[in-house]
């Protein structure tokens, strides 16, 4: 049986896509819907598939060092403002 502790657990994994967009990867969710950040895909093939750290269901915390807030406006403008490496930090 797990305890509390590793119920409620997260891990936090940094991720470093280069080369410029597109990015291979689908966010839903943002505070204006009540829900957190989520990657809802990933594409087969594309720079954030072949990192291989990035998983459907992580939710976006931290877009090149700036924390997030909730708003999937505030993170398209900052993954649309990465010219060659987005850096980002996901909850798992």
């Amino acid at each position: 049986m797990e305890t509390v502790e590793q119920l409620v657990s997260f891990h936090h994994i940094q991720v470093q896509l280069s080369g410029g967009a597109p990015w291979g990867f689908t966010l839903k969710g943002g505070l204006e819907h009540g829900e957190p950040l989520i990657i809802t895909k990933i594409e087969d093939g594309g720079k954030a598939s072949l990192c291989q750290k990035l998983k459907v269901g992580d939710e976006l915390i931290n877009i090149n060092g700036s924390v997030l807030y909730g708003s999937r406006q505030e993170a398209l403008v900052l993954i649309k403002g990465s010219y060659r490496v987005l850096r980002l930090i996901v909850r798992r």
